[in-house]
């Protein structure tokens, strides 16, 4: 089950990656063909808005990548928990506010993790 977490833990960790590089260095190029419901003139004028964003999002994958570095496995549990918690609230948030697909992409990976982080 700990491998599972792990990976999970990773996987949640690289998709920030991707989103922090899609939102600070692919806005204009590569971001309009990933969140098509957004008019494509909107891009150039959000880049900046969107940078903030995507360091957010690169925060919260260190915060997932620290965890592995943990010696003490409650402890970095306990982190992965903190950082998997905020990628979840804000996922949630971005589905009720921004469209519901964030749920799919953000949050359920974070909920299926802290599920099996409380069922260990």
């Amino acid at each position: 089950m700990l491998i599972l977490i792990k990976f999970l833990i990773g996987f949640c960790a690289l998709e920030h990656l991707y989103i922090l590089w899609l939102e600070m260095f692919a806005w204009t190029t590569k971001a309009p063909k990933v969140f098509k419901q957004l008019p494509a003139h909107l891009f150039e004028p959000t880049k900046t808005l969107a940078g903030n964003q995507g360091l957010y999002n690169g925060f919260l994958a260190a915060g997932l990548i620290w965890s592995f570095f943990i010696q003490d496995g409650e402890w970095s549990m306990h982190v992965a928990t903190f950082f998997l918690s905020c990628i979840a609230v804000a996922g949630i948030y971005g589905a009720l506010t921004a469209g519901k697909r964030i749920f799919f992409v953000q949050a359920l990976p974070a909920l299926v993790t802290l599920l099996l982080i409380v069922l260990r």
